[in-house]
């Protein structure tokens, strides 16, 4: 088998155990859109484009025809993104967000390879401080994020695509567990 295909068997398999946190997450998430809430996404790179994908498939479908769900993407909007990073710092560019679009009970999820970014772990705390619920999907554990969200599912993998490759399928898992809940 080639090494990049073993590495992300590997990676599967270490978080198979994980496959019940991450059902549990859409059952939740499924109320929470239900009910008229939201969910916000955040993430830097190839993170950022996993939030969007997540994003993407609420809005949208993942599997079935069905009413959209609201979920903002919040590296999305390069004007606001552009504006707080010049005017806050890069540090404030998903916080400030957090606080404009979150309300209490809401979801935000934050991805990150490290668990050390400074602006994913600034949203976090604006998630606390408003009263939405967090949950993370990092890279190996022990990180920042793990530790701040309120769950985590952190992937004990070396390599940022292993640890990414594992996230989006964490995705389509939560989205399917998140339809079939609604």
């Amino acid at each position: 088998m080639d090494t990049h295909l073993e590495k992300l068997r590997t990676a599967l398999t270490r978080v198979d155990d994980h496959a019940t946190t991450i059902r549990a997450w859409g059952g939740k998430l499924g109320g929470v859109l239900a009910a008229g809430g939201r969910l916000l996404a955040c993430g830097n790179g190839g993170s950022a484009a996993e939030a969007q994908h997540l994003t993407a498939e609420l809005v949208g479908r993942f599997r079935a025809d069905r009413s959209p769900y609201a979920a903002i993407p919040l590296h999305a909007d390069t004007s606001s993104l552009t504006a707080i990073a010049n005017d806050f710092g890069a540090d404030e560019i998903y916080a400030r967000q957090v606080h404009a679009h979150g309300r209490p009970g809401d979801v935000l999820i934050c991805l990150s390879t490290s668990g050390r970014s400074a602006n994913v772990l600034a949203a976090a705390r604006a998630a606390q401080e408003r009263g939405i619920l967090s949950w993370a999907l990092t890279g190996p554990a022990p990180n920042p994020l793990a530790d701040l969200c309120d769950d985590a599912v952190a992937v004990p993998a070396d390599e940022t695509a292993t640890v990414q490759e594992v996230h989006l399928a964490m995705i389509h898992m939560l989205c399917d567990a998140a339809e079939e809940a609604l």
